[in-house]
């Protein structure tokens, strides 16, 4: 059986990916950075879920040596700070670890194992990566840098190993809640969006699915929106 690992699969955007790749017929194992996220994983028979913090090597390499076999890997582990705490050198710095280099430290550590067998890595980028969020400098920092790193990550381990990402529009999770919360900056963001709702997490396992699949085998570099055609208006 072909073998998936979600990290921050645990729930949001990242359990909806959980969900396809098991109806695809992977094992799948996600991740949550607390033992609470990790514990509320539904039982499912081809899922496990584990404790991880993409920013710590020792725990990353752990994770990878545990693995005998690993077909996909999707990087949807991320974090955003309100209230201008992305403004701090902290605050950016935080985002970033988590963001972007915590994507590099799983795609690092599961190439051996991906090559292995012609496997697929699949990043989380966003639309904020195509253009400037004012409000939170160091998400878009991560999420333009995402893009860029999945597009030089596909040139450097072809053709051993595909290299994606996802450009998530406004999706319904914990991420969102503030906006959600907010009937007029909820009302403008479903005008802005030509299919006019909000995206669920469940939109965005289908695009994961196909990405990781024989039927991408001639994709690689892409980042494909998944945004109910907001980036097109």
């Amino acid at each position: 059986m072909k073998q998936a690992l979600i990290t921050g699969g645990a729930r949001g955007i990242g359990w909806g990916i959980a969900e396809a790749l098991s109806a695809a017929g992977y094992a799948v194992t996600v991740t949550g950075l607390t033992d609470d996220e990790v514990a509320a994983v539904p039982v499912r028979d081809n899922v496990k879920a584990v404790r991880l913090d993409v920013t710590d090597d020792g725990q990353v390499a752990a994770l990878a040596g545990s693995l005998a076999r690993l077909d996909a890997l999707v990087n949807c582990a991320g974090m955003i700070l309100r209230d201008g705490k992305e403004f701090t050198i902290e605050g950016f710095q935080r985002v970033i670890d988590v963001n972007l280099t915590g994507t590099m430290r799983l795609c690092v550590a599961a190439r051996p194992l991906l090559a292995r067998q012609g496997g697929a890595i699949v990043n989380t980028a966003s639309v904020w990566s195509f253009f400037g969020g004012p409000l939170t400098p160091a998400y878009t920092a991560s999420k333009g840098a995402v893009a860029q790193l999945t597009k030089s990550l596909a040139v450097a381990w072809a053709p051993d190993i595909r290299v994606n990402a996802i450009a998530p529009g406004w999706v319904e999770t914990e991420l969102t809640k503030a906006a959600q919360a907010d009937a007029g900056r909820s009302a403008a963001i479903v005008e802005r969006t030509p299919m006019g709702r909000w995206g669920k997490p469940e939109d965005i396992g289908g695009a994961v699915a196909f990405l990781c699949s024989d039927a991408a085998r001639f994709i690689t570099g892409a980042v494909i929106p998944v945004d109910g055609g907001y980036l097109a208006k």
